[in-house]
């Protein structure tokens, strides 16, 4: 499995929210299998969100199709977005 792991700063969680679920990539159709966004307990104007992909080309065209969202909000809804692509290497369920 493929993360695309993207951290940034947000000012206000509520509206950056708004504009995640308006699915400006269609999620669905660009290969994410599922995704997951996390809080920071000491930084809640921090945002983590980890997009899974069954394999790395579609996981590199969604970041190229994030690019372009980004162009228009970054500085508005979001900040300085930081983004890796990484496999999972091990994971077990306890």
């Amino acid at each position: 499995m493929i993360i695309l792991r993207i951290e940034h700063k947000v000012e206000n969680f509520d509206g950056w929210k708004k504009v995640f679920d308006s699915d400006p990539i269609n999620r669905k159709q660009s290969g994410v299998r599922r995704y997951r966004i996390c809080r920071p307990t000491d930084d809640q104007n921090q945002v983590i969100v980890d997009l899974e992909f069954d394999g790395i080309d579609k996981a590199e065209a969604a970041f190229g199709e994030l690019r372009k969202v980004w162009s228009r909000v970054e500085g508005k809804v979001m900040f300085n977005p930081q983004v890796r692509i990484v496999e999972i290497a091990e994971s077990k369920e306890y």
